[in-house]
């Protein structure tokens, strides 16, 4: 299998997260996907609610963290299953602030975002960097993981609103939201704009990018979906996950200075 061992992701000079690939970016909107359908599945499918539902995954999100953390090296599998309960959790979390609690989508939206621009400050502040090629200590993977779950819940909110309160529908926020990941992709290959920002901007957009697919695979037709089943949905990204991971090359980030 063409991945790299726990033993060569230990190796002097790596980080503890994924490198940046082109196969990184398939498997995040993959998994940002399965945690709008998952996240769906626990909350509307069986009924328990966004507040349960929540609870729920804030334990996994936890639990996988704490694993991450514990590590001594970077491990494919646990990573990117660390991604996934972001991804739930902050699905869970943006339906229970927009919906249960009435912040609505966009002021679910900008609260989100003054919390994500916060944590990357004080990351920024109290680390020298945000570039994911420093993540090699608990301090600096504690806020990789805290951004994340930010960027991870504010992109099911700002999906939402763009898809609904904005008009575009599912296949518009596909559209444009795909659009600007377009534009971030254009940006990297021929300017000179810094490489950190960039990244942040592409992980942050891919969030609502799978919020949008998420629901256009699962919503009822009337409201312009596939009206799939969200457990069959679930199982099958989870499945492409599983073969992106086990068939392409998944290495570490190479260590950088802050």
């Amino acid at each position: 299998m063409a991945f790299t061992s726990s033993n060569d992701a230990g190796a002097s000079g790596l980080s503890k997260v994924a490198a940046v690939t082109f196969t990184f970016w398939i498997i995040k909107i993959l998994c940002t996907t399965l945690g709008e359908t998952g996240g769906d599945a626990v909350t509307m499918s069986m009924n328990l609610g966004y507040l349960t539902g929540t609870l729920i995954f804030a334990v996994i999100f936890l639990v996988a963290v704490a694993a991450q953390i514990a590590a001594k090296r970077f491990h494919p599998v646990l990573y990117w299953v660390t991604i996934i309960a972001t991804t739930t959790v902050g699905t869970t979390m943006a339906d229970f602030a927009d919906r249960s609690l009435g912040l609505g989508y966009l002021g679910g939206s900008v609260i989100l975002l003054g919390l994500l621009l916060t944590s990357l400050a004080v990351w920024r502040w109290t680390t020298g960097s945000v570039s994911v090629g420093t993540v090699c200590t608990p301090k600096t993977e504690a806020f990789y993981w805290v951004t994340i779950m930010f960027s991870q819940t504010l992109g099911t909110a700002l999906g939402d609103w763009a898809a609904d309160d904005g008009g575009l529908g599912y296949l518009g926020g596909v559209g444009v939201f795909g659009g600007l990941l377009v534009v971030v992709a254009l940006l990297y290959y021929f300017t000179k704009v810094s490489r950190t920002a960039l990244f942040w901007a592409a992980f942050i957009l891919t969030r609502p990018l799978g919020a949008v697919l998420g629901d256009f695979f699962d919503k009822p037709h009337e409201d312009g979906g596939l009206a799939l089943s969200r457990y069959a949905a679930s199982a099958v990204l989870l499945a492409l996950i599983a073969v992106c991971i086990l068939i392409f090359p998944q290495r570490a980030e190479k260590r950088s200075a802050a």
